[in-house]
């Protein structure tokens, strides 16, 4: 007996018709699983949507089948795929992996000409995946078969696609689809504006790639959309890469932006992320002096500096040399509960070895350890390297070599930093068979060490020791690359139709001292100048801003009239290291190096000609050298003809080139120039190293300006670096040859008071210093004799 209802006439029929549905779906699948085609027979089997979707929705049926399958029922007479076949079957290709992409824009085409579009959401699943497989050119088909389907669009797809391929470093790509974004339409129902997350993304791409004529050119397009506004995220970015990239201005009225915005919404405003960009930029252009001043006016407006903050201004400070400011911060950080990790370390080690404090460089290293801070082997790099320039050659090596004999605490950049001192030493067949030992255990032979040993070679006129490197370096191209580009440049300074020419006469001065006297009066102007407009002038200073300093600095400040940062934190080197791209500057900075070193001063001006005319552009080191050489054969007007190229070259002079600057004019007798261009230096927030110092204190005592070099000498001790054996040297000879041997034997003292070491320089200082103190003992003794015999 049966209980319930029977099943009504409709229901049952209804019943039957999916039953005759799931086995005809069935009979098909089975078809096409065993033959791969459909038999004529089945024509005259009615289609139907529900019957086509569920064939395409079977798992045991392969993709290929499916695919015979769909545009089997394409070709029927009368039938028309339904929006949800086309969905089934792009998602089933999207599913099947890059293998079965390629008939996607078939099926586009078909789908145009039945008539239907699918759902954004499925246009997205096509593109994620075209992406995923790398084919970005279908990806942008896609979207121009998106746009004449004229399907409704959103800004979520086109964001989800802008930010797939700057993920897939497929910037040229992503760049072409920005501009056609914010090209389009958009009143009347067209592309939308990419949304602030997707922009801020291309824009971190563009300033990580380096790209800055890109990176402007987005940022003034989004700026001219009047229904676009940077977010906070957007205004951190832009005044980090801005400030990058030495263009303070416009970071800094991006800054004022932000804080006039905050105004009217108190959700919007600087943010913490906001103030370290702001202290970073300031690091990097020089303004260490601003960034500490930021960082105290931010402990007070209700943001807490964080690791981050720390962290940049002790790498600030120690790169400046401002050692006391680090170890301040340093301290302070320590107390409100932060743990500095490796890389803090690191720059506080590095930053002390270059100010001469080698005691309290070995003092941090041993509460490193006792801290529990893991030591790395940039960490050990930086001890060795530091030990060697000052003057601890031996401690130095003891400490590689035991290092070594633990056996994880060396790379290959501890081999090229023994290796470069080996050769500077002159110890070229120990160096050979350091770099033999760095191949056998495995590490790279750099063209930093390649190009430190080819100098050595040169020095000691071991032409022949070139071919030797190939028996110890494994890497099958750096070597032969260096060797074909020496024959190539060798046999283009053998050129005979220019072997007699005097290239040095390539940089003409304009004007002697021309490009001193207006560096002074740039920096004149830009600390005394006017203030801006009467609008800017007349503005009421805020008195409830939480950093009325920023403020300030914000509002003196404008991006058209902010000169280039006086110098560059970064000093020049004579390896880029930058692969295939700096090569052949680097081998040119590498035998510029050697040729000047044999005072073939032609011969380096012949190569730096030859390179120029060749589209290789000079950097920093390379300008550097070729003043210094022409500073010491006295030829000033030569070197300010460099200095003067280097300014039309925008090439960022840095701490190295105003030392010459400031020899150039010790030696020319203009102390007071050079007095004046280090206070310009320090107006702009510049700093002074040691070699600056030595350098000023050197062209002030020849100068007879005694005075003031002792003046110097005490400011270089207050701001944090330890006089070395030159510094000593210099006030000594100073002090001696103007007869105040009082003084000079004070400095002697104190030089042996600190632990520095004499050289032979100081043995001959000291024997023009005995000799008198012995002419005036005679002297003495001659007034002593002369006023007996008088009262006699």
């Amino acid at each position: 007996m049966r209980h319930g209802r029977g099943l009504s006439s409709s229901a049952a029929a209804g019943a039957g018709i999916k039953l005759g549905d799931i086995l005809l779906a069935a009979s098909i699948s089975k078809t096409l699983s065993e033959r791969g085609t459909l038999t004529a027979d089945l024509e005259s089997i009615p289609l139907s949507e529900s019957l086509v979707v569920q064939i395409l929705g079977r798992y045991s049926l392969d993709v290929s089948r499916k695919l015979v399958f769909f545009r089997w029922c394409s070709l029927r007479n009368n039938y028309k795929h339904s929006v949800s076949a086309y969905s089934h079957i792009f998602r089933t290709v999207c599913r099947a992996g890059a293998e079965f992409l390629d008939q996607v824009p078939v099926l586009l085409s078909s789908m145009k000409d039945d008539g239907v579009v699918v759902g954004p959401e499925i246009f997205k699943l096509l593109l994620d995946s075209i992406i995923r497989a790398g084919k970005y050119g279908s990806a942008i088909e896609i979207l121009d078969h998106m746009e004449e389907l004229g399907t409704g669009l959103n800004s979520f797809v086109y964001d989800s696609v802008l930010v797939a391929l700057i993920r897939k470093d497929q910037l040229g790509l992503a760049m072409s689809l920005f501009f056609r974004l914010l090209d389009g339409d958009e009143g009347q129902g067209g592309i939308p504006v990419p949304a602030s997350n997707a922009c801020n993304q291309l824009l971190v791409a563009l300033r990580k790639a380096d790209m800055k004529v890109e990176f402007r050119n987005v940022f003034e397009k989004l700026r001219e959309k009047k229904d676009f506004e940077l977010d906070t995220q957007g205004y951190n970015i832009c005044i980090h890469a801005f400030g990058c990239w030495g263009d303070l201005g416009t970071a800094m009225e991006l800054f004022k932006e932000m804080k006039d915005k905050s105004l009217n919404s108190s959700s919007f405003g600087p943010d913490l992320c906001t103030y370290n960009s702001l202290i970073r930029v300031l690091c990097l252009v020089g303004k260490v002096k601003d960034a500490l001043t930021v960082w105290e006016e931010l402990k007070g407006s209700g943001h807490e500096p964080d690791a981050f903050t720390y962290q940049i201004l002790i790498q600030g400070c120690s790169k400046s040399y401002g050692m006391d400011d680090a170890m301040r911060v340093f301290n302070e950080m320590q107390y409100n509960g932060f743990r500095p990790d490796t890389i803090v370390y690191n720059t506080l080690l590095d930053g002390l070895f270059k100010a001469r404090k080698v005691m309290e460089a070995c003092q941090l290293f041993e509460k490193m350890v006792m801290d529990g801070v893991r030591a790395s082997c940039w960490t050990h790099n930086i001890a060795i390297s530091g030990l060697f320039r000052n003057g601890r050659a031996i401690a130095g090596y003891t400490l590689f070599c035991d290092l070594k004999k633990k056996g994880q605490f060396v790379d290959g950049i501890t081999y090229s930093i023994v290796v470069l001192q080996l050769c500077r030493e002159g110890q070229l067949e120990e160096a050979l068979r350091l770099v033999e030992e760095m191949e056998a255990r495995g590490f790279v032979v750099d063209l930093v060490t390649i190009t430190s040993l080819l100098i050595g070679f040169h020095k000691q006129g071991r032409w022949d020791w070139t071919e030797r490197l190939m028996r110890h370096i494994r890497d099958g191209n750096l070597v032969p690359n260096v060797l074909n580009w020496k024959a190539n440049m060798e046999a283009s300074l053998k050129a005979p139709q220019s072997r007699k020419k005097d290239y040095t006469s390539m940089f003409p001065s304009e004007g002697n001292l021309r490009e001193i006297m207006d560096l002074i009066r740039s920096a004149d102007m830009g600390m005394d100048g006017s203030p801006g407009s009467e609008e800017d002038v007349a503005q009421p200073e805020d008195q409830w801003s939480s950093s009325p300093y920023m403020d300030q600095l914000a509002s003196q400040m404008k991006s058209c009239d902010i000169p280039s940062p006086p110098l560059s934190l970064n000093r020049g080197q004579r390896v880029q290291a930058k692969g295939i791209d700096s090569f052949d500057i680097d081998m040119v900075n590498t035998y510029l190096s050697i040729f000047l070193a044999k005072g073939k001063l032609s011969l380096a001006c012949k190569l730096f000609e030859i390179f120029s005319n060749m589209g290789v552009d000079p950097v920093t080191y390379t300008y550097n050298s070729m003043m210094t050489a022409f500073v010491k054969k006295g030829r000033f007007n030569n070197a300010w003809g460099v200095f003067h190229e280097m300014g039309e070259k925008i090439c960022l002079p840095d701490i190295a080139t105003y030392n010459v600057i400031i020899q150039g004019l010790g030696k020319m007798g203009r102390a007071d120039l050079a007095s004046a261009v280090l206070d310009t230096l320090m107006k702009q927030g510049g700093y002074l190293d040691i070699v600056m110092y030595n350098t000023l204190i050197n062209a002030l005592g020849k100068a007879g300006r005694i005075d003031k070099a002792t003046k110097l000498f005490e400011q270089m001790k207050s701001s944090g670096i330890n006089p070395d054996v030159v510094t000593f040297n210099t006030l000594i000879e100073i002090h001696a040859k103007a007869g105040q041997l009082k003084a000079a034997y004070k400095f002697l003292k104190t030089m042996l008071d600190a632990g520095c070491s004499p050289n032979h320089v100081t043995d001959t200082t000291l024997d023009f210093l005995g000799k008198e103190i012995e002419k005036l003992r005679y002297k003495k003794a001659s007034m002593v004799r002369t006023r007996k015999d008088d009262s006699s």
